[in-house]
């Protein structure tokens, strides 16, 4: 054979080969693909077994929790309904109770209605025999003591207006006691509201000066280049100048009233000098400053030699000395001091009392307001300070501390320096009140009271702050006085002007004198 039939034939051979090893490759696959279906489908087999075996399983699990549900539900149910029905139970009983309770009162309220209707009968016929005892009674009573029905009725009502009135003035008395509190509290508040209101024209009153000057000119020379005399001058006198449109004047401003009298003087000597400059400011203020001391040592030596007042300690007489400066309501507090004193001394004389120690509390007893400008305090506290401090009689600082009445008096020097304090301030034109308008508001004051029922006398004393009045006592007991004062009081407020207050003062006295033979 040629080649070419060779190369035919193994190439035959080989596609022969070639589609014998397709056909074994199927054949091997598909044995192959059949075992493994046959594996796949006994897997499903068992994952279906299982999964049955889990299903009935789970089945039987959610049976079971459902019978339990059921039977927890059912039991729930059951305990509700026991507990409803014991509760239904309950208040059937408390109804039962109930219906029992309204039936007996019930029985009560027809038993009690009878006993009623009865006790009404029997009211009945005892007010009808009553009224027969009472018209046999009123006529008996009317024969016997003379007097009609009218007339009996109308002493009833008399006696009830008296029995009504002296309730009234009891409970007048309660509620002035349970007021008082709280009007001083509103008196207080009155108080402060008319201090601010006044207090500024007082005080433009009672702590300036003014000086004169020769020309407006002067001001300016006053005032000096940049202020520094005015400066000087308001620093070393420690008081306020004002310069305003004035024309030729100058207001000296300052609460102490030895001060503004340094700065007064030491202006007017500037001014007639014409030498207006720091140093020479400097050396005038300081003698003014002596002149002025001298001046307050005087005017205490002065008070004690004419009220005759001796052994004082030198500060003592000092002190007394700046009382010149200082104004009470108008009044001279030195001069008010000095008549004090007198006053006092004269009491004592006629009372057979200590003359000497008289004067002396009369004429120290305001030395407190020399200092109230310097010291925190009332004049009466500074003033005990200051006499202790000096060594003052024991019943001299008694009569300071007692003077205005902080203190109960308990010496007969205490009260004769009250008493001649207030003699002297509350005679007329002491303090700036017109004699002829004094009188006639004394005058006045006592027609007031005389004007009323059951009045015997009537004083006005203390300048007429007080009316002492006294009543008849047949006519007037101790609770008609008390209705009595109060209508005193609210005449005297609608019919006259006066200053402070009035004291109305009722006193009844009964005295009994027999004679032994």
């Amino acid at each position: 054979m040629d080649t070419t039939q060779i190369i035919i034939l193994c190439a035959a051979i080989g596609v022969g080969m070639l589609v014998i090893g397709l056909i074994i490759g199927i054949i091997v696959r598909k044995k192959i693909g059949e075992a493994k279906i046959g594996s796949a489908e006994q897997k499903a087999a068992e994952i279906i077994d299982e999964a049955e075996k889990t299903a009935e399983a789970k089945k039987k699990e959610a049976l079971l929790e459902a019978k339990e549900e059921i039977l927890r539900s059912k039991n729930e149910a059951d305990k509700e309904l026991k507990e409803r029905r014991k509760e239904v139970s309950r208040l059937e009983s408390r109804a039962l109770a109930k219906e029992e309770a309204l039936d007996k009162k019930h029985e009560n309220l027809d038993h009690k209605e009878e006993i009623l209707n009865k006790k009404i009968k029997e009211n009945a016929e005892l007010t009808e025999q009553i009224e027969k005892i009472k018209e046999s009674e009123l006529q008996m009573l009317e024969r016997i003591a003379g007097l009609s029905a009218e007339e009996a009725k109308a002493e009833m009502l008399s006696s009830l207006e008296e029995e009504v009135k002296l309730e009234k003035a009891r409970k007048l008395r309660e509620l002035e006691a349970e007021y008082k509190e709280e009007a001083d509290e509103k008196a207080k508040n009155i108080l402060s509201l008319a201090i601010q209101r006044l207090a500024a024209d007082h005080v433009a009153e009672a702590t300036v000066s003014v000086v004169s000057l020769p020309n407006d000119e002067m001001k300016g020379r006053i005032i000096g280049r940049e202020g520094r005399n005015i400066r000087t001058i308001e620093t070393l006198t420690g008081v306020d100048l004002i310069i305003d449109d004035t024309p030729e004047a100058i207001t000296i401003s300052s609460f102490d009233p030895v001060r503004r009298e340094i700065a007064r003087q030491t202006l007017e000597k500037l001014i007639s000098d014409g030498r207006i400059h720091p140093t020479r400011i400097e050396e005038t203020v300081e003698k003014c400053r002596r002149d002025v001391e001298a001046t307050i040592k005087a005017a205490g030596e002065r008070a004690t030699f004419e009220t005759g007042v001796h052994g004082l300690n030198g500060e003592l007489v000092k002190l007394l000395g700046r009382l010149k400066y200082r104004t009470s309501y108008g009044q001279n507090v030195l001069n008010h001091s000095m008549e004090v004193a007198y006053i006092a001394g004269i009491m004592a004389a006629e009372l057979g009392a200590d003359v000497a120690l008289a004067k002396r509390a009369g004429l120290l007893h305001d030395i407190g307001k020399s200092m109230t400008q310097e010291i925190e305090g009332s004049h009466v506290q500074i003033g005990v300070d200051l006499a202790k401090k000096y060594k003052e009689n024991k019943d001299v600082i008694h009569a300071i501390e007692a003077h205005h009445g902080d203190v109960e008096a308990k010496t007969i020097t205490a009260v004769i320096v009250q008493a001649a304090d207030a003699v002297s301030a509350a005679r007329p034109g002491a303090r700036r009140e017109d004699l002829e308008n004094y009188i006639k508001r004394l005058q006045k004051l006592e027609e007031i009271a005389k004007s009323f029922p059951g009045v015997d006398k009537s004083y006005a004393i203390q300048a007429g702050r007080e009316v002492r009045i006294m009543v008849k006592p047949e006519e007037v007991d101790d609770e008609k006085m008390v209705l009595i004062a109060r209508d005193i009081v609210k005449k005297i407020e609608e019919e006259l002007e006066y200053p402070g207050q009035i004291k109305v003062n009722l006193i009844r006295e009964s005295r009994y004198v027999d004679v032994a033979k």
